[in-house]
């Protein structure tokens, strides 16, 4: 099996820089006033209800099911990035699962640091000594598992954070993505002290944290995705089971948008961990013993809960209110400060409506089983901006490094909203602003500059839609 993967700073949100997310809402007061930060902005623009309302038929379904299943069989099928951990051989060879190890791990060699300061030779030896790469066997058995909390994928099995400049400490260069509870995992390998394994879920392959999995067997694993496919599906940001001291496993666990768990076969009327449960969902939830074996216990996410029976109808409306439960969220690289980056941000709208996107945006850019939109580097700019002037709701705007998702255009102006660290633009004297974003922001295109004078608009390398 193919694997391509660049460095994640390429394939994440690159960072530029713009105002922050505080101005960009109104003084207090004021209803209408456009922002002085970003040019058009209008307080009612924040809402959802804005964008929809200026669509013709906002509610029409673009695909329905039948046809979303056959999108995500096309995905799982066509593109390299999307890999089923449960459809592994039962033996892989040694140079296999080494080269994977290697190819993620990476001795770096630009400086790092930490919060304490740079990183020297000896704990670089230590992280690169903790891949135990001369334990890995001649023929690895694969050993599989659920997530059981929301886990960092790390580039080495540590978590140590590390930075490319002393101060920049947004951005963990050995923080890849995170998983999610229920998530399926083969396991191939594991630490020298064994509290980290290297795992193959369904879009990364990575180290995470031992007590982050339980293990079962390959048919356990495969029957609780079989349940949690007919299950309760998270459609607010997130939701959490309610804390139950009765039962800490299942306790304030957090799901993420698009997330889907089964229902527990449990009458409603019987007492669960202290609660009478009829205000809420039954659901299950995998379980890690302390021998690290997996179980299943029955949680209760409460009836406040934002989900839903089944994944969301996709519509352009859907699209729309889905993206905006982010409005504000901080800026997470690779899923780090519990939130999201852009090609997390639009993976997880996508998810809520059913359907499968890679993990990193230089995956989703060029993905075989979308309807790509080639956009060349020597596409006149007027092309380009026509392009996007015809983009539709839900399309996936790329530049080296970034996503953003249209959500309407103003007097031929295209509008997007993105999960950003930051961006550039001139200010009233013509001088270029540089400040922090860090948030999900709805912003215009066309005023957004790459460098001293470049346009975002001449970096656009595609444009892809799900249609």
């Amino acid at each position: 099996m193919r694997f391509n993967r660049l460095s994640p700073f390429a394939m994440r949100c690159t960072l530029a820089t713009l105002l922050t997310l505080a101005a960009l809402l109104p003084a207090p007061g004021a209803t209408h006033a456009a922002s002085p930060a970003i040019p058009g902005l209008t307080a009612p623009m924040l809402s959802p209800a804005y964008w929809i309302a200026r669509l013709d038929a906002p509610d029409a379904v673009v695909l329905d099911a039948a046809s979303i299943d056959a999108q995500n069989t096309v995905m799982r099928r066509d593109d390299v990035s999307i890999q089923d951990p449960l459809a592994l051989h039962d033996r892989l060879d040694r140079r296999t699962v080494a080269g994977w190890i290697e190819a993620l791990s990476k001795r770096p060699t630009a400086p790092r640091f930490t919060v304490d300061g740079p990183v020297d030779a000896a704990t670089l030896n230590g992280w690169i000594d903790a891949l135990a790469l001369d334990a890995v066997p001649a023929h690895v058995t694969p050993r599989f598992g659920l997530v059981v909390r929301r886990a960092d994928l790390r580039a080495f099995p540590t978590a140590t954070r590390v930075f490319s400049r002393p101060g920049d400490t947004d951005i963990d260069r050995f923080q890849e993505d995170a998983l999610f509870p229920g998530a399926p995992v083969a396991v191939l390998h594991a630490s020298r002290d064994g509290d980290w394994l290297f795992v193959v879920s369904e879009r990364y392959r990575a180290w995470v944290e031992t007590t982050h999995i339980a293990i079962g067997t390959r048919d356990a694993v495969a029957g609780y995705a079989a349940r949690a496919a007919d299950g309760v599906v998270v459609t607010g940001a997130t939701a959490r089971t309610v804390f139950t001291p009765e039962a800490p496993a299942v306790s304030d666990v957090q799901l993420e948008m698009g997330v889907r768990v089964p229902r527990a076969d449990r009458d409603a009327t019987r007492v669960l961990h202290g609660q009478v449960p009829a205000f809420g969902h039954i659901v299950e939830l995998p379980v890690r013993g302390d021998d690290g074996a997996l179980s299943f216990s029955p949680a209760l996410l409460p009836a406040s809960a934002d989900v839903a029976d089944d994944v969301l109808p996709y519509t352009r409306a859907a699209l729309i209110r889905q993206a905006f439960k982010f409005l504000g969220e901080r800026y997470g690289w690779g899923h780090s400060y519990n939130a999201r980056d852009c090609s997390g941000f639009v993976s997880e709208i996508y998810r809520s409506v059913g359907i499968l996107l890679p993990r990193n945006t230089s995956a989703q850019a060029t993905s075989p089983a979308l309807n790509r939109i080639e956009v060349t580097a020597d596409m006149p700019h007027a092309q380009r901006l026509q392009l996007l002037r015809d983009a539709g709701v839900g399309d996936m705007v790329f530049i080296p490094g970034h996503v953003m998702m249209v959500i309407g255009h103003i007097d031929g102006e295209p509008w997007v909203i993105h999960d950003t660290a930051g961006m550039s633009l001139r200010d009233a004297d013509g001088a270029i602003a540089r400040l922090p974003l860090n948030g999900v922001v709805v912003t215009p295109v066309t005023p957004m500059l790459s460098g001293e004078d470049g346009t975002t608009i001449d970096r656009i390398t595609s444009i892809q839609r799900v249609r």
